[in-house]
């Protein structure tokens, strides 16, 4: 199998694990924070934290990076501009995480409820930005196979 299908590949399984992830994270992990207080609040969410970092992590950076990659080892079917496309949800989720999630998950505590409906609401931006990009991996896998 060609090297750039491989990739190819790799990509659509990093995506499509961020997709599922970012669902159960959205419908079950963040509203779950509101079920907890007090101090299990604090040590609940340290223990998201610190347990979602490992996962999360190695997918996006997966994502990112075979998607960059993708440049370089265009599979068939799939046009420069079309992978251009596929990098704004990707370019979107890391600056969301980082500019949004991330400050909001440090504001999290017994004592800042509003941080918690914050992150489930802001939450959606991400959620519709990976799920565009399973969409994005489906119409790619099609060109690639019709190729």
């Amino acid at each position: 199998m060609p090297v750039a299908i491989d990739l190819f590949l790799l990509h659509a399984a990093a995506t499509w694990a961020l997709v599922g992830l970012i669902w159960t994270v959205q419908l079950v992990q963040y509203p779950g924070f509101a079920l907890v207080g007090g101090r299990e609040l604090s040590l609940f969410h340290e223990h998201h934290s610190r347990s979602i970092s490992w996962v999360v992590a190695p997918l996006m950076g997966c994502e990112l990076l075979t998607g960059l990659a993708l440049f370089g080892e265009r599979p068939p079917g799939l046009s420069t501009t079309f992978l251009v496309a596929g990098l704004a949800p990707i370019a979107l989720n890391w600056i969301w995480t980082a500019f949004v999630a991330i400050p909001l998950h440090q504001r999290m505590s017994p004592r800042a409820p509003r941080a918690q409906r914050r992150l489930v609401a802001t939450n959606w931006v991400r959620t519709a930005a990976w799920s565009a990009r399973g969409a994005w991996v489906l119409v790619a896998l099609r060109g690639v196979l019709s190729s």
